[in-house]
C-alpha cells in the first residue's frame, strides 16, 4: 500500500481521538501501523488511504467515518428490493442504494443483474466523496473488498497492484501479477475485480477479471458481469444453484461455480474469448475504460495496450499498463519495489 507520510500519520493520530469511543451502530475504526484506515461495520470492510495537508485529513476522515456509521442500517432496510433484478424493485431511499441500482440498470434489458452486483463499489463511491470534496487532499483511496474507489488532484497517480488468482494463497509467492497505474489525466476513477473465488457467487470460471471504469460501482457491476461470461461447459467446471450454497443470495436457484479443475488450452481460449467479447461491448458503449480476463495462467486485455494471450508455460502473467496522455498505454515489465494500493 502507498504510505500517507508523516503529515498523514499526525493528522490520522488526531483524527482516530476523534473517533476512538464505540459507536451505537457497532461500527467499528482503527488507524493501522502505516497510517492506513479500517472501517468495519457488519460484512462491510474498507481500508482508506489518505495523503494531504493534516487539517484536510482530519476534516475528510471525520466525515467519511460520520457518513459509513449510516450506511449499513440503510442498505438493510432496502435489502428485499435490492436482491430483486435492477428496475422491478421499489425505488431507492438511500443515495448508496440510488447509486447501486443507477450502476446496474444499464445492463438491465440484457442480463440478470441485481444492484447488489454495485453494492461494494456504491459503498466505496459514497466515502471517496469525502476526501474528493476537501482541497487540501491530494489522493485517496477506499478499497472494499477489492473494489476500489480513487481520488486523484491534478498530477497524482495511484499504482493499484493486481493479484489474479487466490487459489494461490497459501501454496505460491504472493508477488503481484502486474498494477496498474493510474494518473489524474485518466477517467478511472473506479476499479473493481470479480472471480469464481472471490467473496460473492460468480456465474463464470474466470480466476478475476479486473475492470476500469469511471467510479467503483460501475466498475463493480461491470467486473460481475464480465466474469459471468468467461464460461465453458466442461466436466473439470463443478457448478451449483445458489440457492443451495447460501440462504439469501439474490442469485436465486441460478447455477453458480463451486470449483474449476485444470482445463486444456482450448477450453481456457473459448472461455476467455467470450467473456473478452462482452467486455469490448462494454467498452464501446463507454461503460468501462478497460479490462484485465485472467484463467489459469492465460489473459485477455480489453480497452488496454495489447499483451500476449498465451504466457510461457508455468509463468504466471506479469502485466503493466500506465497511463500517458489521458489513455491506457503499455510499460514495461520491470523489478520494482514499489507500493501498491
Amino acid at each position: 500500500m502507498d504510505r500517507i507520510g508523516t503529515q498523514g500519520a499526525a493528522a490520522a493520530s488526531h483524527a482516530a481521538a476523534a473517533v476512538a469511543a464505540p459507536h451505537p451502530s457497532g461500527a467499528a475504526c482503527a488507524v493501522l501501523e502505516d497510517g492506513r484506515w479500517h472501517f468495519q461495520h457488519g460484512p462491510i470492510d474498507l481500508i482508506i488511504g489518505i495523503e494531504g495537508e493534516p487539517a484536510a485529513v482530519q476534516a475528510a476522515i471525520l466525515r467519511a467515518w460520520h457518513r459509513f456509521t449510516q450506511v449499513l442500517a440503510e442498505l438493510v432496510g432496502e435489502l428485499p428490493s435490492l436482491r430483486r433484478p435492477a428496475g422491478q424493485g421499489a425505488a431507492p431511499q438511500g443515495r448508496v442504494a440510488a447509486r447501486m441500482l443507477a450502476a446496474c440498470l444499464p445492463h438491465a434489458s440484457q442480463v440478470f443483474v441485481t444492484p447488489m452486483a454495485a453494492v461494494a463499489g456504491s459503498v466505496a463511491d459514497e466515502l471517496i466523496a469525502f476526501f474528493a470534496a476537501e482541497p487540501g487532499i491530494r489522493r485517496a483511496y477506499v478499497n472494499n473488498g477489492g473494489d476500489i474507489a480513487l481520488h486523484i488532484a491534478t498530477g497524482q497517480a495511484y499504482r493499484v497492484g493486481l493479484f489474479s488468482d487466490l487459489g494461490r494463497v497459501g501454496r505460491d509467492g504472493l508477488g503481484l501479477d502486474g498494477a496498474f497505474e493510474i494518473s489524474a489525466a485518466m477517467p478511472v476513477r473506479g476499479i473493481a475485480t470479480s472471480g469464481w473465488r472471490g467473496r460473492s457467487f460468480s456465474m463464470g470460471i474466470a480466476d478475476s477479471v479486473t475492470v476500469l471504469a469511471v467510479d467503483a460501482a460501475q466498475a463493480d457491476v461491470a467486473a460481475t458481469l464480465v466474469a459471468n461470461q468467461v464460461y465453458v461447459s466442461h466436466p473439470a467446471v463443478r457448478r451449483a444453484p445458489a440457492d443451495t450454497l447460501k440462504d439469501d443470495t439474490d442469485l436465486g436457484s441460478r447455477l453458480v461455480t463451486v470449483d474449476v479443475g485444470a482445463l486444456p488450452r482450448a477450453a481456457i481460449e473459448q472461455a476467455l474469448n467470450l467473456g473478452a467479447a462482452y467486455a469490448q461491448r462494454l467498452c464501446d458503449d463507454r461503460s468501462i475504460h478497460g479490462a484485465v480476463l485472467m484463467l489459469q495462467g492465460s489473459v485477455r486485455t480489453v480497452g488496454l495496450a495489447a499483451v500476449p494471450a498465451a504466457l510461457a508455460e508455468g509463468q504466471p502473467p506479469h502485466t503493466h499498463f500506465k497511463a500517458t496522455s489521458g489513455h491506457i498505454g503499455p510499460l514495461a515489465v520491470q523489478q520494482q519495489k514499489e507500493n501498491h494500493v
